[in-house]
């Protein structure tokens, strides 16, 4: 799931149910209707975005937010680039927004929280300026150092090796094949996102 999973439930603290497959207290959502239907970002209606927002309120609130391995769930998922590549963008923005609302929050939750999600965030900062290191050497020299390569496999290894500790799963550390996606790809898309905030087009029908 987007931010969801076996770690932070350790800590009653999943950051992102996902909207399609999250079930919530009536009473709870009750109390943050208010604020839920109002959301806002720079002054400016925000309606995409909003199962992480959700959840950041619950936590706002006192609540825990709980991840459950035996459940099943079905949504809907695209199933070819372009409308891929638009849910992510949407899914960047709103990660990049809730994070400046849950900076404060963290803290309160858990280190091991905090720590991975600065992470979620830094470790693209950090892949890119490694993966633009690369291409600038490569263009200039024509190869590229060993050390680059080393470089980004080591933090792609380390993200996923501490997700499979802390889910005690294994197959977590799949997710490091998923890197030249990442780079050639998502972190562009990221870029854009970043330059893009206060557009909320959910570049869909």
């Amino acid at each position: 799931g987007r931010g969801g999973g076996a770690g932070p439930a350790r800590f009653g603290a999943v950051m992102c149910c996902c909207g399609p497959c999250a079930m919530y207290w009536r009473s709870a959502l009750a109390m943050l209707l208010d604020q839920y239907e109002t959301q806002f970002f720079r002054g400016k209606p925000s309606d995409f975005g909003e199962d992480r927002h959700l959840t950041i309120l619950m936590l706002k609130a006192g609540f825990r937010t709980e991840y459950v391995p035996d459940a099943i769930a079905a949504t809907v998922v695209p199933d070819s680039l372009g409308p891929y590549l638009r849910q992510q963008l949407r899914w960047a923005r709103s990660t990049f927004r809730d994070t400046f609302l849950a900076l404060r929050l963290l803290p309160e939750l858990d280190g091991y929280l905090t720590l991975d999600v600065v992470g979620q965030n830094l470790g693209p900062l950090l892949l890119a300026v490694s993966s633009l290191a690369a291409l600038t050497q490569f263009v200039i020299a024509g190869s590229v150092a060993w050390w680059t390569v080393l470089t980004i496999a080591a933090m792609t290894m380390v993200r996923c090796s501490v997700a499979a500790f802390r889910a005690r799963d294994m197959r977590f550390l799949g997710f490091s094949l998923h890197t030249p996606i990442n780079i050639f790809l998502l972190l562009p898309l990221k870029a854009y996102a970043l330059c893009t905030l206060s557009n909320s087009d959910w570049l869909s029908r």
